[in-house]
């Protein structure tokens, strides 16, 4: 698999990604955000279990049983911190925290774990989409922050930062499907508790079934096995800076979908997230054409 390929996985993971918000907008007004959340997982584990049997790819021998904890602990503390955040800071305010921080916790964590000290070009990319996001999200007319909110999304930020670490460490001794399937049931069931605390009448009606199972099928089964399949091929930390396309998505989807209306400088945001983005690909280009040539003069 080479590297262009692999980023194309982890944009069209990103996308998947942003449908969420729009998804989560047409949920019936019973559903609260950590139950969807739970509830997210919780299909998505199924299903991707459910694949992985059918394919008869799972096999525990010599499995890393510590990472794989490590792995199901970061995304199922991802969900609640996220969701928690976005509820007490708002939406804006919790979205930028969250995804703009996690790049730069990666490239931190890789830097100092890994001894992988990020590119120029990794930096400049993930200063520009990051830009690019605070300007695209902070459409909003009431801003307020919450310092707990604030602390809760940062959290959310090393969490997804550390899940797509550990992931990555997974994706190279396993089959990503093998290995999304057994993460995602683990972090389902640490989260199954929160199933009996909310109230999850909502998912018997036709709506909130279809929700769910588009939450879990498309925009976490689907759409992680996609970002586990591109981690194989692709650092962590750009990895986490190409999931920066899910708010790109999002608001794309608000405006062509749900009718919403971006100002000026939103849609400059839109402009520095695709330069952004477009820059780590350009990058890649570059990267695997030098490699290739190294090779034929060896």
């Amino acid at each position: 698999m080479k590297v262009n390929s692999s980023i194309i996985m982890i944009l069209l993971a990103a996308m998947l990604w942003g449908t969420t918000g729009t998804t989560q907008a047409l949920a019936p007004e019973t559903a609260h955000p950590i139950a969807i959340g739970a509830t997210r997982l919780a299909v998505g584990g199924l299903f991707l279990l459910s694949l992985v049997l059918a394919a008869g790819k799972l096999n525990f021998k010599n499995w890393p049983i510590k990472t794989t904890i490590l792995a199901s602990l970061s995304m199922a503390l991802y969900q609640p911190l996220f969701f928690s955040a976005v509820l007490m800071t708002g939406v804006a305010i919790g979205t930028v925290v969250t995804i703009g921080s996690a790049p730069i916790f990666s490239g931190f964590i890789e830097w100092v774990f890994l001894k992988k000290r990020p590119t120029a070009i990794w930096w400049v990319s993930t200063f520009l989409s990051i830009l690019g996001c605070l300007l695209l999200l902070m459409n909003q007319e009431s801003v307020y922050i919450n310092p707990v909110g604030i602390v809760l999304a940062l959290g959310a930020g090393i969490s997804f930062a550390s899940y797509t670490l550990v992931s990555r460490e997974l994706v190279e001794a396993y089959s990503p499907l093998s290995v999304v399937a057994v993460v995602f049931t683990l972090s389902a069931l640490l989260l199954s508790p929160l199933l009996f605390v909310f109230d999850m009448s909502w998912i018997t009606s036709v709506r909130g079934a279809g929700i769910s199972l588009h939450l879990g099928i498309v925009a976490t089964g689907i759409a992680y096995f996609l970002f586990a399949k591109g981690l194989s091929r692709v650092s962590s930390s750009t990895a986490v800076t190409l999931s920066l396309a899910e708010p790109l998505t999002a608001a794309l989807l608000g405006v062509f979908v749900v009718g919403e209306r971006l100002n000026a400088f939103s849609w400059l945001g839109i402009s520095l997230l695709l330069l952004g983005i477009g820059l780590l690909i350009w990058s890649s280009k570059n990267t695997s054409g030098q490699q290739a040539l190294e090779a034929v003069q060896k």
